[in-house]
């Protein structure tokens, strides 16, 4: 019977020992409440970064100048897209499979002029 205190004693002391250690060496959380425009802004830079790096790939850009679009005028396209337009955009990149072949090339690009061509960016698609 005299064991249980001791082992209780033991196992309070143990654990008290354990939270004064990692209380010191860990960081204290810290939160805030953002109000709804930082966060969607936040997320629009965080998108608008993923097509760019995307459209700076040197096969991307060899695909544009393949099809007659000037990739720097593309990256100013890009850039003045919705935050709809350019989240749809970096899904469809995510969707992308890693080392992806050049048809998935073809078809990212394909989707950025069909944007660019439905919201009156560019004529590729008419006739000449």
């Amino acid at each position: 019977m005299k064991t249980l205190p001791k082992l209780k004693h033991f196992f309070v002391s143990f654990l008290t020992g354990i939270f004064i250690i990692t209380s010191g060496i860990l960081p204290g959380a810290r939160a805030a409440v953002i109000d709804t425009r930082s966060y969607i802004e936040q997320q629009e830079n965080i998108s608008s970064t993923k097509v760019d790096r995307f459209l700076e790939r040197e096969d991307v850009q060899k695909q544009l100048i393949r099809l007659g679009v000037d990739p720097e005028n593309a990256k100013k396209r890009v850039a003045g897209l919705t935050a709809g337009e350019i989240s749809e955009l970096e899904k469809k990149i995510e969707e992308l499979p890693a080392g992806s072949g050049v048809l998935a090339v073809l078809g990212i690009v394909l989707v950025v002029l069909i944007v660019l061509e439905l919201t009156g960016v560019t004529n590729i698609f008419t006739k000449m």
